[in-house]
């Protein structure tokens, strides 16, 4: 029994890891959504600046769900600027951009985070951590139908 205890917590320290670096990830496009709903400006102001408003504020209860999770599994959440900004494969926003390019920006990051998911769930099923798949198979449909809403945002 021993044996297949050590094997659980090896594979949940191995999904808690893949899970930070999805929380980094998920924290920076939290920031950068944020960054472009205060900096949007055109034509479109106004709907974009409330898109992009729901956008950081599902992205905010994520952030949640996925740190609880992490600890669940046994591992500490990183909560830092610095730690997100090393786990994460996102680039930050630094500079002033246009609005459609906002939008690309913002579409291509859930695309890679519909990815990533993909490939934790993959790694959760396998080690039988159904908590954190569903959690993550929640987190793909979220950034799933957000891109689509982006793609239709352009023209």
């Amino acid at each position: 029994m021993q044996h297949i205890s050590s094997a659980k917590t090896a594979s949940s320290s191995k999904i808690a890891d893949e899970l930070t670096h999805f929380l980094a990830d998920t924290y920076t496009l939290y920031l950068k959504t944020q960054n472009f709903h205060w900096n949007v400006k055109g034509p479109n102001f106004y709907s974009l600046h409330k898109m992009f408003e729901t956008q950081y504020q599902e992205l905010a209860a994520a952030i949640d769900e996925l740190a609880e999770q992490i600890r669940a599994l046994g591992s500490y959440t990183p909560a830092s600027f610095s730690q997100f900004t090393n786990l994460s494969s996102l680039k930050e926003a630094t500079s002033a951009i246009s609005a459609e390019n906002m939008i690309q920006e913002l579409l291509k990051d859930h695309e890679t985070m519909v990815s990533h998911a993909g490939i934790i769930i993959t790694k959760a099923q396998k080690a039988h951590d159904e908590s954190t798949a569903d959690i993550l198979i929640q987190r793909q449909k979220a950034h799933e139908k957000t891109a689509w809403m982006l793609k239709s945002s352009l023209k």
